[in-house]
């Protein structure tokens, strides 16, 4: 009895962490950098179908997401150029925080104040820019995340993070469709009026975002070493070494696992380009959509992402990585047949959860694989690298979605992602067999 008292005080005593300070910012944070991202993408192309915007343009306005893909580019940037004024006054890191958290209102303001239908190319911009202050905003608060707590607290920083960060995706689809949902009087037409209200609400949700950088303390300066080799010296560093510490560990295994990286959410990705404009088309209210997709769906995404975790721990990442490929690729051909069906909820029901669970477990088996890929003196600059190649070629493709729909139908899109994933499980093969993934 004595023992198992002990054992749950002390369990009691570990979960104290979260009530920290610096643990719970991290949880307001988390859902000031998960907002955006749906708000541009998922959401932004069922606001833009129910305004009749053509799925082939739709597709195309994908290619924005790309600003996520290409974060590590002005990164450098983020860590050493100081702000005028706002560095001296907040320093390095919550400077940049508060800076593009300013940014994200005033992009989201200008997407809710902008109708599709009068000014696209206006709406695109501001889309943009959203994108680019998100992206910003990653950086940032990656390098704040790291610096403000030793390594015993990293964990409990980096799960409080993910808590606020699924929050807010929930916030910014399920929140966003239902606000609109609440203003729209006629489901049938659409009408600028309620997409208005809901972007208007997400950019004040930013402001948990700016509060807390004020209630934050600037964690202590890293002093960086100042470079004397010039941008040609620091492009060879910063950007070519981990490549080339790459290509020399693992030598003609390095083109193999790049081509896997690159090829294996392409499944996931180019359907997830169309669901929202083919919920909008099979009749589906934004109710329905935020309830199953917005809500259910993430919750079914973090199950699989749990069960990957644990399979892979069993079974081996590589095992894992391979029933991820079969699943998310077979789990796409559910829409083709969801499209027969037209306007039917269960049926919409059971697509998404095998879709989202497939993926959590794909997600998590994914993750693993990158990591351990990386080498422990370049793991920050690398993983992001890694993270980048994962999206180009998915979200490239994925632009040419809409235009595919509208050239051979719905169910023959779905069939054609699920047919994109047969090469992945190749290269999963091929890699399995192959040198094994070390650090």
């Amino acid at each position: 009895m004595t023992t198992g008292s002990s054992r749950a005080r002390g369990w009691l005593q570990d979960l104290r962490v979260y009530t920290e300070p610096r643990v719970a910012r991290m949880l307001l944070l988390g859902f000031a950098a998960g907002l955006p991202l749906l708000l541009v993408l998922g959401t932004l192309s069922f606001r833009l179908r129910e305004a009749g915007i053509d799925r082939t343009t739709i597709g195309f306005l994908s290619w924005v997401g790309l600003a996520y893909a290409f974060k590590w580019a002005w990164a450098p940037l983020v860590d050493r150029l100081p702000l005028p004024l706002l560095t001296r006054w907040l320093g390095r890191r919550r400077s940049w925080l508060l800076a593009s958290q300013i940014v994200l209102v005033a992009g989201l303001a200008g997407m809710a104040f902008t109708d599709p239908l009068q000014d696209l190319p206006r709406l695109v911009g501001f889309a943009l820019l959203v994108a680019f202050a998100s992206a910003t905003q990653d950086i940032a608060l990656d390098a704040f995340r790291i610096e403000s707590a030793d390594v015993s607290r990293q964990a409990a920083m980096a799960a409080a993070y993910q808590v606020g960060y699924r929050t807010a995706m929930i916030t910014a689809s399920a929140g966003a469709l239902w606000i609109a949902a609440v203003f729209d009087a006629d489901e049938a037409t659409y009408q600028h009026g309620p997409w208005l209200a809901a972007y208007l609400c997400m950019a004040g949700l930013i402001g948990v975002g700016i509060v807390t950088v004020f209630l934050s303390s600037e964690p202590q300066a890293i002093e960086l070493a100042p470079r004397k080799e010039g941008v040609v010296g620091w492009l060879r560093s910063a950007v070519l070494g981990p490549f080339l510490d790459f290509a020399r560990r693992y030598r003609w295994h390095a083109a193999l696992l790049l081509a896997l990286i690159a090829t294996y959410r392409i499944s996931d990705i180019v359907l997830g380009v169309m669901s929202n404009p083919f919920y909008r088309d099979m009749g589906f209210t934004k109710d329905e959509v935020a309830a199953i997709s917005g809500v259910y769906g993430v919750v079914m995404t973090l199950v699989g992402a749990a069960l990957g975790g644990v399979l892979a721990l069993r079974y081996g990442v590589m095992r894992v990585l391979m029933l991820g490929a079969v699943l998310s690729a077979l789990t796409n051909l559910l829409f083709a047949w969801l499209a027969t069906r037209g306007h039917d909820v269960p049926a919409l029901v059971f697509a998404i959860s095998a879709d989202n669970l497939s993926g959590g477990i794909a997600s998590a088996a994914f993750v693993a694989y990158l990591s351990g890929l990386t080498n422990v003196a370049y793991s920050a600059t690398q993983y992001a690298l890694f993270s980048s190649v994962m999206l180009l070629l998915p979200k490239f493709v994925g632009g040419w979605s809409g235009w595919a729909v509208d050239h051979y139908s719905y169910p023959t899109f779905f069939i054609g992602t699920a047919v994109l994933g047969v090469p992945v499980l190749v290269l999963v093969w091929l890699a399995s067999r192959a040198a094994p993934v070390t650090r």
